[in-house]
């Protein structure tokens, strides 16, 4: 099956975003259209998110061959990639396993490690979501209500709600494949496949504020990816294309516009 895509423009090497966790490709919707002045901007919805089909696997090596798939299908050869947290994650696997599909790559606030299994609050995001008895939702603001319980983050609760949609019959449901992304997230924490070092262009961009790439992880960065650089965003957590766009988008630009990176 195809990944679900959008084609903001034509003109251009093509870059393929590729968005984190619980996320779609609007995520990246204002980064797209402004991308799309200077790239032939791909937008995607990863397997088990946004419009895209459902599947019991999951994990980084099948994402990596449904964005191969979905290049093949668009007759792109190669291009320029960016990957949001778990979207970074495949950018690196497909760097890795795929290199020649990969001309530059931007991973965005994730390392090529394995991370614990604690952290995030990832699987007590998905408990409230499947708490939610979503037949006797009536509002989006009733939603975000039921989930404060287990989301104590307003601007996390307003993402999560992002995937609330209505069914041909106006009832509420989840977009996301709950099941199957529960089911394999010890997968989705673990580190991409070693494959051959990735010697092209990369740029690693960092929230200040946040955890995800530490110095410590300097060494697994430089194994796999020899040519990376890593930049880091002042002020800026996880979300940092949504905290400093305009910052992050200079920083893109920047990167990919280079001759001689």
């Amino acid at each position: 099956m195809l990944l679900n895509y959008r084609q903001y423009s034509n003109t251009g090497t093509p870059l393929l975003i590729l968005h984190g966790l619980f996320g779609s490709l609007g995520n990246w919707g204002w980064h797209s259209k402004n991308l799309s002045e200077h790239f032939a901007v791909i937008g995607v919805d990863l397997r088990n998110h946004g419009e895209s089909f459902h599947g019991s696997e999951f994990n980084y090596p099948i994402m990596a061959n449904d964005v191969v798939e979905l290049m093949d299908h668009l007759k792109i050869s190669s291009g320029y990639f960016i990957g949001h947290s778990m979207g970074g994650k495949v950018s690196m696997e497909l760097a890795l396993t795929h290199s020649d599909r990969v001309e530059k790559c931007i991973v965005v606030d994730i390392a090529p490690i394995t991370y614990p299994d604690k952290a995030d609050g990832h699987l007590q995001i998905i408990s409230g979501m499947k708490a939610m008895a979503l037949d006797k939702i009536s509002s989006r603001k009733e939603a975000e209500q039921r989930l404060v319980e287990f989301v104590e983050d307003e601007a996390t609760r307003n993402f999560v709600l992002t995937n609330l949609v209505r069914n041909d019959a106006g009832k509420y449901r989840w977009c996301l494949n709950l099941e199957s992304i529960e089911s394999n997230y010890a997968r989705l924490r673990e580190k991409p496949s070693e494959g051959e070092a990735f010697t092209k262009p990369t740029l690693f961009i960092k929230g200040a504020i946040s955890k995800y790439i530490q110095s410590k992880h300097e060494a697994e960065i430089l194994q796999l990816f020899p040519n990376a650089n890593v930049k880091i965003i002042m002020q800026a957590g996880h979300w940092l294309h949504v905290e400093k766009p305009q910052v992050l988008q200079k920083v893109v630009l920047d990167f990919l516009q280079a001759k001689d990176t």
